[in-house]
């Protein structure tokens, strides 16, 4: 594909992973604590989000293998078709059924970031994945840099306003894939004829056979579920620890709470776009994607397990300290992550393979969410100190991972 062709595809899936992924960030500084004041409690907030990545690890691999069936451009359709639906009808409810049933829908739109990692692969060479992957990780950073921000602002006015944004966004993120994302993947490649299913244990075998395709498949249900413990808690801790309890279920108090949440995650947001968009290529070509990976897990080890103690501090500005080494640690991690594993799988399975390694960290937000919740309600802390030991555990098993053969020469 010549250079024209090549970067075209590249950036409309930035833009569609960024408008998506702007539309999941307005939500996050609003959720829980709207959540909340319809009755809801630190455990059934934590299984609220669960449902949503239940259906990611459910759909992820049928997204993914479907994409390469028919292709990436009529999946990237789909799927963002189903995210505006699930957003809009989450601002439009007002019963705790309704909200689960809206994060349900748009866990299984939002299940199609494989594709867009497919699409990635299809136009890049081995040697520019990585800078490749750094893109859509800058999208990410964008999304969640901008979405906060939004969500802040707009929760302002009230708690389903931000919701309804992400909706009219997902719609814009439609548009613009119909009119601009051309279609890429191989001429002649047909996936296999699994594509109806969810999730398969027999392809999951299959790819866990694949050299490196396993360990870091297994790293990704880990250290997915040790962030999502954090992330779905880490509002609820600031709340508690920076904002008196009265009033907790009024329009004042869930702003409040919003603008505090927002802030901290647009200090991740700034950090993860300067890692992921303008250093990422040059530290892979200088460390390799092994070593990026396993600084990542470490960095987020440490980050997650300071945040109990600077939240004791009562200085609302040491959260921001810890946000930009966890940003790092992850902007430097997932698109090494993304990297390794699509250069471990052959050309005609890349699709699977990301989508699977999506499931994985969807089983993690799965999981990981189950226990924060019954954790933070023993102890603020034990969320937070449980999820860093889970990512040195994945730290120890990244010391067996490869270089890939045809490793970039600095």
């Amino acid at each position: 594909m010549n250079q024209k062709k090549q970067r075209s595809p590249i950036v409309i899936a930035f833009f569609t992973i960024f408008l998506d992924l702007l539309g999941f960030g307005i939500v996050i500084p609003v959720n829980s604590f709207y959540v909340q004041s319809l009755g809801a409690s630190p455990t059934v907030i934590a299984w609220l989000s669960a449902s949503y990545s239940l259906m990611q690890f459910l759909f992820a691999p049928f997204w993914g293998r479907l994409s390469d069936k028919i292709g990436r451009r009529p999946v990237i359709l789909i799927s963002v078709a189903a995210s505006c639906a699930g957003h809009m009808i989450f601002g439009l409810s007002s019963t705790l059924a309704a909200v689960f049933a809206a994060r349900i829908l748009a866990g299984f739109g939002n299940a199609n970031l494989g594709t867009a990692q497919a699409i990635i692969s299809d136009v890049t060479t081995p040697e520019n994945r990585a800078k490749g992957m750094g893109l859509i990780g800058a999208a990410f950073g964008l999304g969640f840099l901008l979405g906060p921000a939004i969500g802040g602002f707009a929760g302002q006015f009230s708690p389903q306003a931000p919701a309804i944004t992400a909706g009219c966004l997902a719609a814009i993120n439609f548009v613009m894939a119909y009119f601009m994302l051309p279609e890429t993947r191989v001429e002649g490649a047909t996936g296999d004829n699994h594509h109806r299913r969810t999730f398969s244990l027999k392809t999951l075998q299959s790819a866990m056979a694949l050299p490196n395709v396993g360990t870091i498949l297994k790293i990704s249900f880990i250290n997915t579920g040790a962030f999502a413990m954090f992330e779905v808690i880490v509002g609820l801790l600031m709340e508690r620890s920076f904002l008196p309890i009265e009033g907790r279920d009024t329009p004042e108090h869930i702003a409040a709470a919003a603008k505090l949440t927002a802030w901290f995650l647009v200090a991740v947001g700034i950090t993860a776009v300067i890692v992921q968009g303008g250093l990422i290529g040059r530290l892979t070509k200088k460390f390799g994607e092994r070593k990026l990976f396993q600084m990542g897990l470490l960095l987020t080890c440490i980050s997650i397990g300071m945040i109990p103690f600077l939240a004791k501090t009562g200085v609302y500005e040491n959260m921001l300290f810890a946000a930009v080494i966890l940003a790092a640690g992850t902007g430097i991690f997932n698109p090494s992550q993304s990297s390794l594993i699509s250069r471990s799988a052959p050309a005609d399975q890349q699709g699977g393979v990301l989508g699977l390694n999506q499931s994985m960290g969807a089983l993690g937000r799965v999981a990981g969410p189950a226990l924060a919740g019954a954790l933070f309600e023993l102890n603020y802390g034990l969320p937070f100190f449980t999820a860093s030991a889970l990512v040195m555990i994945a730290l120890f098993m990244s010391l067996n991972l490869a270089q890939p053969a045809n490793r970039i020469s600095g």
